[in-house]
């Protein structure tokens, strides 16, 4: 949207959140409180909020536990042994894949590594992975430990991507150009969908084509896109992915993850992997027989029985997440994230205090704005707190706000400006 007609008073915020016809999911998730009042949640890129509806949801699993124990596997409502499927077609949708390219399963960490020991395979010819530089530390873990388990070095494998100098954020032509030019030696791609720290959206379709034409794979941590952005992973060829679901899917703290593989991946028995029971064939899983026999598609790749408590949990805001639809939830968030933008930037003018280092294309971002502090450091971040605003501080000087479309509103947006407004004549 155009910011031009935003206006910067509460009669216009309220009249936009008259107008949402998403306005009412709000009320079906919990609040914190800060200093008594309800706080303006801008932190739903850590941590979602809860959905009242959860303690239901848990409460019903609880039950089949406590009346039917160990028959819970195989009787009652949502047998557990068939579990994961129930959240398939939620997630399909989220990601923009076939349900039998996606699976909820272990942690994201944990599956990174576990899709890396299938589509990491360096060679003396290939073996560079491409990744944008400062990525999430879980990431850089992940990756340097791969290639020393491979007898690498990660300083001859890693092509780090940073910005050009005096930016913030890659273009995605030079992100195509290293990948050209590194084809000859390259693996794969692996980046983030979404940059956790600048708040930047990759064009993941453009980087996926690059990656292929030169023989390369393509794979992404999800973590900040899924729920955020609006993906099409089968399209856009993507070969693996895996998100979390405790951030924009409001899962619950620490809860289950998931991962995309391709369908052309769906019957490749040939592909190392680290196996375990409840990815074998489950129409023979109960022989108890050597020799591994991988499932159809994405659940191949699951190692043990399912988190049924986390499940529940992670079902209850999957639900929510289909009745909204995701091109709604996007379609809300751009006019969000614009209206924050717009208020930010008539606020904070030329005070010098803050730099949005966000793309300000909404194509190239999802709803996290990132605040560069250039006076003040830290004790601004303090300051919107004790006024109310959860967001987040990432050292050494960014403060990360995201105005979460299910449940935030213009209001919370007009508000947090007040609160803006108001510090910056103690900063600037």
């Amino acid at each position: 949207m155009n910011p031009t007609p935003y206006q910067y008073s509460e009669s216009f915020a309220r009249e936009m959140d008259a107008q949402d016809p998403l306005s009412h999911f709000r009320s079906r998730f919990h609040f914190p409180k800060v200093n008594g009042k309800e706080a303006i949640y801008f932190c739903g890129n850590s941590l979602g909020l809860q959905p009242k509806s959860v303690k239901d949801y848990l409460e019903k699993e609880l039950n089949n536990w406590a009346n039917l124990a160990v028959d819970g596997h195989f009787h009652g409502e949502d047998a557990w042994f068939h579990v994961r499927k129930k959240s398939k077609s939620a997630l399909a949708e989220i990601v923009g894949a076939h349900e039998h390219e996606v699976v909820a399963m272990n942690n994201l960490s944990v599956n990174l590594h576990l899709l890396m020991v299938s589509f990491y395979r360096p060679t003396e010819d290939r073996y560079k992975i491409i990744v944008e530089a400062g990525a999430f530390p879980s990431d850089q873990y992940m990756l340097e430990s791969q290639i020393k388990f491979h007898g690498l070095d990660p300083l001859d494998v890693l092509v780090e991507l940073s910005p050009r100098s005096g930016e913030k954020t890659l273009r995605t032509e030079d992100i195509l150009q290293e990948i050209y030019k590194h084809g000859d030696s390259l693996a794969m791609v692996n980046m983030a969908g979404l940059q956790y720290y600048t708040g930047q959206l990759f064009d993941m379709k453009a980087i996926t084509e690059a990656a292929h034409s030169v023989g390369a794979l393509a794979g992404f941590d999800l973590a900040h896109a899924a729920g955020n952005a609006v993906l099409k992973l089968h399209d856009w060829d993507v070969d693996f992915a895996s998100w979390c679901s405790y951030k924009y899917l409001n899962s619950g703290p620490g809860n289950i993850s998931g991962i995309f593989v391709h369908e052309r991946y769906a019957e490749r028995a040939d592909l190392p992997r680290f196996a375990g029971w409840w990815g074998h064939d489950e129409e023979e899983r109960f022989r108890m027989e050597k020799g591994f026999v991988p499932m159809y598609g994405a659940d191949g790749w699951q190692l043990a029985n399912t988190d049924v408590l986390g499940l529940a949990a992670h079902q209850a805001s999957l639900d929510i997440f289909q009745e909204a639809g995701m091109e709604n939830l996007r379609s809300k968030s751009e006019k969000l994230t614009g209206y924050l933008e717009f208020l930010i930037r008539e606020i904070s003018g030329e005070s010098g205090v803050l730099e949005i280092i966000t793309p300000k294309n909404p194509s190239e971002r999802g709803c996290q704005l990132s605040l560069l502090i250039h006076r003040g450091g830290k004790a601004v971040f303090d300051e919107w707190y004790q006024h109310g605003v959860v967001g987040d501080w990432r050292n050494p000087n960014v403060i990360r706000l995201a105005p979460t479309p299910l449940y935030n509103s213009f209001l919370d947006v007009f508000r947090f400006a007040q609160i803006l407004e108001h510090s910056l004549k103690k900063f600037a």
